[in-house]
């Protein structure tokens, strides 16, 4: 299990006088984890990109401008940490509906995201055509997601044997709720990636709730690291709501995939702030003490205290950067809002072959 506590270098040589030298002062641990200041601020500047984009696309809904939300607010440690740590331009990335943050690290635009939030017709994942969080984006090695949940965990082994057989060294992370932990793909993905010793890190992103249900109800014994040992893998469990311990953690991760060695599985616990949705009413399931008792130690709080308490920068350089992601974020919303709708007459563009297609999987 990856470690969340500060490095520290300790003496217990004695002086000449027979007197003990004192502890030397902790290393902080971005220092002991090798991040510079411009590593430290580009984590925080994605995690409250993500946040003020999904924070928009809720005024958005409620406006009726936008069909609906699936929010990553409480989850941007975990996505953030996990890009950090692996190589973005040769890794491979399956994400599931809740990994804005995740997107908008690996080089999606606020424009981009915002095309598909209101679905228009040069949106890079669909044109327009899936709902809101079905992120694929081949430029940056982003496999398309599919609806049923925990699927993706199948591709994910796909596209890592694939990196086994042709020697590529590439890496590959796939995330699910807990609640997907309880379907029959993702234990047999972890099956299959365990037995052939692939280069894939199933990343668990554990937020309490699947939908309604809490963990209790939906994970028996109530630990998802736990089960990596029936798999022939290491199961990690992590502080979610730690951007460095997550990319500590998946850091280890991928450089056990990248040596040959194999799979891993990621537990990073936290909590969502939101409902499950837009069109969910989370009051039913949950008390408001309870949802505010998480606020207190949410990610990106937590983090900026961090980078406050250890001088990395000061309250007028974050306010900058919070500046600057505000004219981003209106920028994005107010130039997609006013571009063109999918067109009906390409409806079947990448739902059915076209006669060209045709022919040429025929001729071949």
């Amino acid at each position: 299990m990856a470690s969340t506590g500060s490095a520290t270098t300790r003496s217990k040589a004695a002086s000449p006088r027979g007197k003990r030298v004192s502890a030397s002062k902790p290393v902080p641990r971005h220092e002991a984890l090798g991040l510079s200041k411009e590593v430290l601020l580009d984590m925080f500047y994605y995690m409250l990109l993500a946040r003020s984009l999904d924070e928009r696309m809720w005024l958005l809904n409620r406006q009726g401008k936008a069909p609906f939300v699936i929010s990553c607010q409480g989850h941007e440690a975990i996505q953030i940490g996990t890009v950090f740590a692996m190589e973005r331009d040769k890794d491979w990335f399956l994400p599931y509906y809740r990994d804005l943050g995740m997107i908008v690290t690996l080089g999606v635009t606020p424009r981009e995201v915002m095309l598909q939030h209101f679905a228009k017709g040069e949106d890079p994942s669909s044109g327009g055509r899936q709902m809101p969080g079905h992120y694929g984006y081949a430029k940056h090695r982003v496999v398309t997601g599919s609806s049923p949940v925990a699927t993706q965990n199948c591709h994910a082994v796909g596209v890592a044997l694939a990196a086994k057989m042709r020697k590529t060294g590439e890496v590959t992370v796939v995330s699910v709720g807990e609640g997907g932990t309880s379907e029959g793909d993702w234990h047999e993905s972890l099956n299959f990636a365990g037995v052939h010793d692939l280069p894939v890190i199933f990343l668990c992103q554990n937020n309490q709730y699947a939908i309604s249900v809490p963990v209790p109800q939906q994970v028996a014994g109530g630990s998802v690291a736990a089960r990596g040992t029936g798999y022939g893998m290491p199961g990690v469990e992590v502080d979610g709501t730690d951007v460095l311990a997550v990319y500590e953690a998946m850091k280890e991760a991928t450089e056990r995939a990248r040596s040959g060695v194999g799979p891993s599985l990621i537990e990073a616990k936290t909590y969502r702030l939101t409902a499950h949705s837009s069109d969910d009413n989370d009051r039913t399931y949950r008390t408001r003490e309870e949802v505010e008792e998480w606020r207190a130690k949410e990610p990106v709080l937590k983090y900026r205290q961090y980078i406050l308490d250890n001088g990395i920068a000061s309250e007028e350089e974050l306010a900058e950067i919070k500046k600057r992601i505000d004219r981003e974020v209106n920028d994005a919303t107010d130039w997609a809002e006013v571009q063109p709708d999918p067109s009906a007459d390409n409806t079947p563009l990448h739902v059915y072959a076209t006669d060209e297609e045709r022919s040429a999987a025929y001729n071949s």
